[in-house]
């Protein structure tokens, strides 16, 4: 999956960037924490993985 499709699904769901990781970006929600990968494309099984954590 493109990691601006998974970046996109978080942000309808409410989470907000808050700030560059050294390969990472992170987004929160309240509380929530979630990193995501710096590259193109990120692999299915984490894709996949963070949708189902978060409902998405």
């Amino acid at each position: 999956m493109k990691q601006r499709d998974l970046v996109k699904k978080l942000k309808r769901a409410g989470f907000q960037f808050e700030r560059h990781g050294r390969s990472h970006d992170v987004y929160v929600r309240g509380s929530d924490t979630e990193e995501i990968p710096r590259h193109k494309e990120i692999n299915e099984q984490l894709a996949k993985a963070i949708i189902k954590k978060w409902g998405l």
